[in-house]
């Protein structure tokens, strides 16, 4: 087989970027909205970091991993970003890995069961229904990490 149809063949058995829009991680949608409010170009951007515009484009569509830690400090300090917007693009950075591994040794078989159906399913999954399992998973989150009331 020749190696162009190859590379037709592996681009068609990735997922699209166009299924959920054109950013796939909450960091690449706050580095895409930083360079716009800024009016930087993707390729101005990946100049000042030191990064390809590949490599940077990669990254905002969720087909990189996460940024390093070094990478984020590059990037609140060539935007001059403080206190409040720096906190949160490091949080961002933080949940920003599309592939996700989780492990769930140690754990019951329902959460086993959850953890595999999640994985392969969530493609089939709308917004409205993401955004509604994460606000349901979150206040779950939140009501176990309260202290018991006397």
């Amino acid at each position: 087989m020749p190696w162009w149809v190859w590379g037709t063949l592996r681009q068609a058995s990735q997922p699209s970027d166009n299924r959920r829009g054109a950013t796939v991680t909450p960091f690449g949608q706050k580095l895409r909205t930083m360079r716009a409010d800024r009016a930087i170009t993707l390729k101005a951007m990946a100049g000042g970091l030191g990064v390809s515009a590949a490599y940077l484009s990669a990254l905002e569509h969720g087909r990189r991993g996460a940024p390093t830690w070094y990478l984020v400090q590059k990037i609140i300090t060539i935007n001059k970003v403080i206190w409040d917007e720096a906190e949160e693009i490091e949080r961002l950075a933080q949940i920003s890995h599309p592939r996700v591994v989780v492990d769930t040794s140690g754990l019951g078989p329902q959460a086993t069961e959850l953890a595999n159906t999640f994985a392969r399913r969530i493609g089939s999954l709308g917004e409205q229904d993401i955004r509604a399992l994460l606000e349901l998973l979150n206040e779950r989150l939140r009501t176990a990490d309260r202290p018991p009331k006397p």
